[in-house]
């Protein structure tokens, strides 16, 4: 069964800042560095799901109506228990919020279960991480144009996640 999940994914501007600021907090502190190839920020997680309901996470994808927004990047932190290293926006804009929301609604008038915990805007960096002794303001914006359906699959190099379906957004 596939683990799937919507995220947004970003351009090659963005990623690229997310992966520097990660391997400087690497050198600085150790941790396991995300893929380049993978960092997304998470908007709902679906997890496992039989073949059989893809379809109808992919119908609920699509009658998402939502404006694109810009994410304004950002403050970093870490998450001791789960020694995870984050960038994040410096606010939740609305417009994520109803994103979220949107997806959420969709899935559960699907019958999908979904991991529904209350929403977290962030992007993994480091896992297994010490607490870094400094973390960086981030000052760069994410212009978020369109959402994914991501599958997590498995390669040589451990976990990377594929794009399953894309969705644009417009006002």
């Amino acid at each position: 069964m596939p683990r799937l999940f919507f995220a947004l994914w970003p351009g090659n501007a963005v990623r690229d800042q997310l992966f520097s600021v990660a391997q400087d907090l690497r050198q600085a502190g150790g941790g396991r560095l995300m893929r380049r190839v993978n960092l997304h920020q998470t908007l709902v997680f679906v997890g496992a799901v039989a073949a059989e309901h893809v379809a109808d996470i992919v119908a609920a994808a699509a009658a998402v109506h939502a404006a694109p927004f810009g994410l304004a990047f950002g403050a970093t932190g870490f998450w001791r228990h789960k020694r995870i290293v984050w960038a994040a926006p410096f606010a939740t804009p609305p417009p994520l919020t109803a994103l979220v929301s949107a997806l959420a609604a969709g899935l559960t008038r699907a019958g999908i279960e979904y991991d529904d915990r209350p929403y977290s805007a962030h992007v993994t960096l480091l896992r297994d991480a010490r607490e870094p002794a400094s973390l960086p303001v981030l000052e760069f914006e994410w212009p978020v144009r369109d959402f994914v359906l991501l599958e997590s699959a498995q390669d040589d190099g451990g976990v990377v996640y594929r794009v399953a379906g894309r969705w644009p957004l417009a006002a």
